[in-house]
């Protein structure tokens, strides 16, 4: 099956929707090998970015082939928001968004697209396991295990 037919015959991803398929399924129809090697560079420049926005400075930072002060500064936008909940979602959009970058004006049915939907259906399926009643829970959960009794 060529890769313009593939990526004609996958189902649409919209951002904050639930994922259309589990990644197996999306493996079994497109292969184990979707994300190009040119994500590994753009998706290293979004971590070093996270990493300047935590502090970690050079510490943390990793070789990246490009530069890309754009996605830098949307990472960086999205650490100035201070509800934990709202800065993830801003994170992964900006992900979603980079993940476009793949997928060249001249061939939207090629590798690029495939690279694309495979980016964005991580970020689809990660989303939709947020669930803030339950992190809520979970902290409380931590919270009462780890309170020092005196």
């Amino acid at each position: 099956m060529t890769t313009d037919y593939i990526v004609a015959s996958l189902p649409g991803l919209a951002f904050g929707e639930p994922a259309p398929m589990t990644w197996a399924a999306f493996e079994a129809v497109a292969g184990k090998d979707a994300i190009p090697a040119e994500w590994q560079d753009l998706e290293t420049q979004l971590r070093n970015a996270m990493a300047e926005a935590r502090g970690g400075g050079d510490k943390f930072r990793r070789p990246a082939e490009g530069v890309s002060l754009y996605w830098r500064g949307r990472v960086l936008a999205a650490f100035q928001e201070k509800d934990p909940l709202k800065r993830d979602e801003l994170l992964d959009r900006v992900w979603w968004d980079a993940a476009g970058e793949l997928t060249p004006c001249a061939s939207p049915l090629g590798k690029g697209a495939l690279g694309t939907y495979a980016v964005r259906l991580k970020v689809a399926l990660k989303r939709q396991l947020i669930d803030a009643g339950k992190g809520g829970e979970s902290f409380e959960r931590l919270a009462q295990e780890t309170q020092i009794q005196l």
